[in-house]
């Protein structure tokens, strides 16, 4: 009986996240359409509800009712299978996302699903399997098209994974830990009484590459080379439609929510409030107006810088980012050692 109430709550649980990360993926793409809008001066979708509120479910139901078209020359399994591929690698990340502190939802405590020792190392390894999904759909396409832009895809994500992972060792060296909900907890407090104990604070440098890295990760402009429409039509996807084209389309909305979820865990505090007297508002609020601000910055430079060049690309990735965030790991290195010693 308990066995059987356990997994209930387990499933409850990731009912619960998988519903809340679907609906702001949904309404990421409204978002999306409306500030950049604003930023162009005009109204974005008005039709479809009130302001246009609907317009991200008529997208849904549009996309889910079109023809599921299979090109005659495609390897049918893996042209099948690679949306998948993609999509589920940027779901299951966020069960170890802690959301709260001191919080009880269906039997989860701490706000969190699965409180892991190794969290971090968990999400990079499904993040690692998700881009197999774009280079074999690309491939898979039989498509020039596709082709290049999975092709540009392997190269991007070798060039800015290592960059991502180099920023990333400075938080684990100053927290000592690999889970997410201990460098969460390691993060709470002020110094000085002002000031948020946030990574942020520590490692501005580690912050700033890996907000850049996630960018280059997510296929986002100014780094959408694998995509690029102006020369590769729609890039890896150019020869899907109906549902697998959606959840191609999730994978990318659902990775840039958890790279601005990992962002604000790892940088700024995650639940945490900034200050002590703030620390009325839930942990969860606090969580949602940290990586909404994140992908308010994703909008944001993709309405104001323009694409660059693939070998631009390539050798800022190689040439100045990695160089950059090893530099910064071996002076927090230092700086832990001296600091402990």
């Amino acid at each position: 009986m308990e066995i059987g109430w356990m997994v209930i709550t387990a499933l409850l649980q990731i009912t619960v996240v998988l519903i809340t990360v679907l609906l702001t993926v949904a309404y990421m793409t409204y978002a999306e359409r409306k500030v950049l809008s604003f930023m162009q001066d005009r109204l974005g979708p008005m039709e479809v509800g009130p302001y246009g509120l609907l317009q991200p479910i008529a997208d849904g139901l549009k996309l889910f009712f079109k023809e599921d078209i299979i090109p005659a020359g495609a390897n049918k399994i893996i042209f099948s299978i690679a949306p998948i591929i993609c999509l589920i690698p940027a779901l299951i990340g966020f069960a170890v996302i802690p959301y709260t502190e001191g919080f009880t939802l269906f039997g989860m405590q701490g706000g969190v699903i699965a409180d892991l020792n190794v969290g971090l190392l968990y999400i990079f390894a499904f993040a690692g399997v998700g881009a197999y999904g774009v280079i074999l759909g690309g491939w898979a396409s039989n498509s020039k098209y596709a082709l290049l832009g999975g092709l540009r895809s392997a190269a991007q994500i070798i060039s800015y994974e290592l960059a991502m992972g180099f920023s990333i060792v400075g938080v684990l060296l100053l927290s000592g830990s690999l889970s997410l909900v201990s460098i969460t907890q390691a993060q709470s407090g002020t110094w000085f009484g002002f000031i948020p104990q946030w990574n942020v604070f520590l490692q501005p440098v580690a912050f700033g590459a890996y907000v850049i890295a996630a960018v280059a990760e997510t296929n986002r402009l100014p780094f959408d080379m694998p995509e690029a429409e102006s020369e590769l039509v729609a890039g890896f996807f150019t020869e899907y439609s109906g549902m697998r084209f959606a959840f191609f389309f999730l994978a990318e909305y659902g990775n840039m929510i958890l790279v601005s979820c990992l962002a604000s865990v790892l940088f700024l505090g995650g639940y945490n409030a900034p200050l002590p007297f703030l620390s009325f508002i839930p942990g969860f609020a606090w969580l949602a107006l940290k990586t909404w601000a994140l992908l308010f910055f994703f909008i944001w430079i993709r309405g104001t810088f323009p694409r660059v060049r693939f070998d631009q690309l390539m050798k800022f990735g190689w040439k100045v980012l990695i160089p950059v965030t090893l530099v910064n790991l071996l002076v927090t290195a230092l700086g832990v050692y001296i600091y402990n010693n």
